[in-house]
Parts: structure tokens; sequence; C-alpha cells
């Protein structure tokens, strides 16, 4: 199924069908949502997330299975399981319904204080790694492999460097030499996979209110979780958000590698969007400077 055909009309559909004690209530794409699932409010308290492609399938169950266990040991508001939709109304996949949180997308010009928010999502990811995590899925396919070895990357790391020749400093080969060769040898951690600016609500006063989106998580390496040092963070809020989370040269190493791939694969492709190429360059900038 293509994302467009993921309407609000399927939506109400599949909520008639499987939730009649919600059946008649607006349903409303979300003004800003993700690329893995598309999300519409569900009334004033719900939301409904349905995944875009089989991909995305896996991070349903996940989701509903470990958000609960983990919402209590968190600073800050997750997402809250209330139902687990099935296939249906011509839709093929499972889908979840959450709680709706308050707060928009974290950016730049939404955060009012830098520094407090960068130690507020350091506060937030420290709790994270010290859940415990046993039982918890190992990194793998369903995290898209964060919190996993960086080697899964490598040719496509490589053939975005070969693509990019000249275009990219040199730098960056060496960068990635040197992330690779940081192996990762902790004991296994919870990790989110995507602390992305999507990914971190801001409340009215410019604040972090609450981290949404586990699809990429489990357990493993937490190298994964330090990417926006250099896709948000700068200067005094980098700093302080380095303090904030104190890990080691080895796992920034690493980190700097999970942000060199992801900068590099964005560059280099032909169909990216091109506020997608911005913010990939403004992060090799970030990272070679």
């Amino acid at each position: 199924m293509h994302r467009d055909a993921i309407t609000a009309e399927l939506v109400a559909r599949l909520v008639a069908e499987q939730f009649p004690r919600w059946a008649g209530l607006p349903v409303v794409p979300v003004p800003e949502s993700g690329w893995d699932n598309r999300t519409f409010r569900l009334g004033d308290g719900l939301i409904a997330r349905l995944p875009t492609a089989e991909c995305y399938v896996a991070a349903v169950a996940k989701e509903h299975t470990w958000l609960p266990r983990l919402a209590p040991r968190l600073p800050l508001p997750i997402p809250v399981a209330v139902a687990l939709g099935s296939p249906g109304a011509g839709y093929s996949w499972p889908w979840s319904v959450r709680r709706w949180l308050d707060g928009r997308p974290a950016a730049v010009d939404r955060i009012a204080d830098p520094v407090a928010f960068a130690r507020d999502l350091a506060r937030f990811l420290v709790a994270l790694w010290g859940v415990d995590a046993a039982g918890g899925p190992a990194a793998g396919a369903h995290s898209f492999h964060r919190g996993g070895a960086l080697a899964v990357y490598d040719e496509e790391t490589r053939a975005a460097l070969a693509t990019l020749g000249p275009r990219v400093d040199p730098a960056a080969a060496r960068m990635w030499d040197d992330a690779l060769a940081a192996t990762w040898t902790g004991a296994p951690v919870w990790f989110h996979g995507d602390v992305a600016e999507g990914n971190l609500l801001v409340d009215d006063a410019g604040r972090l209110a609450a981290v949404i989106d586990f699809g990429t998580s489990g357990v493993g390496d937490p190298a994964c979780d330090l990417v926006i040092a250099w896709t948000l963070f700068d200067g005094p809020s980098r700093a302080a958000f380095v303090e904030g989370v104190g890990q080691d040269a080895a796992t920034w190493a690493r980190a700097r590698g999970w942000a060199l791939w992801k900068a590099l694969i964005t560059v280099a492709a032909s169909d990216a969007a091109p506020r997608h190429v911005a913010g990939a360059r403004r992060t090799l900038a970030r990272l070679l400077a």
C-alpha cells in the first residue's frame, strides 16, 4: 500500500470495525507526520499510527510490548500504548492507538534554551540506558541495525564516499575508519535509535516535553543515540550534551560514524529531498569542522 493511500477515511473505517467505542471520533492527520508511519489524531485524546511499509511493521508489536515497561523509569513522557489494531479495510498490517501527547516537534526556532534542552535530553538518555535490558529486543533488522555494528553499513558508506569524491573532505573517510575500529564491548543497554528533532516534542515554553517514536529502539550499543550532537546541537549546547551523557571516546567515535553514514548517503542520493540534503550538509560540516 502506498503511503498516500493511508487516509483519514481509511483510519475511520479501521476504527469503526475494530474499536466501535471510538467510532465517530474525528480523524485528522497530524500536521507533522513522520515517514515510517502516518499518524492521525483520533478525537482529542488519542492518535492512530499506521506503518507506511512492511519494513516498519515490526515496530508496532515491539512498542506495544515495551513502552509500558520503559515509561515508569523515564523522566519524560513517552507514547502510551492504548490498543493494537489488526489488518483490515484494505490495510495490510497491524497498527496502533496511543494517547495524544501535547507538544510540537523540536526545531531550532522552537527551543527556548538550547543548553537546557541538551541537558534535559541527556538526562532522559542516561535514564533510558539505565533501564534493565534483560529480555529486551537485541539490535537487528527491526531497529535497522541501530544499536548494532556499524560494519553493516560499511559498503553503503564507502559507495557514498566514492559517489561524492572530491565534493567531500577526505577526513570523512578517515573518520569512518576510526568509527569502525572503535568496536563496542560494553553490556547491552536500551537505546532509542532515532533521537532526532522530529521525535522530541517541545511545549509552549520551548522546553523538552516528551520523546516519541521508539520504532527503532532496542537493546545494544547506545552510540546511535548521540547523533543529535551534530544534527541539532552546536557550540555550548553540544558541550552540555556531551557532558550530560558522559560517554567514552570510543562511543563518540562510533557516534560520529552513525552521523557520518546517514549524512553521506543522504547527500549522495539522487532523489533525496532538498531539505534533507541541506540538513545532511550541515551535519557533515559540523562533523568535519
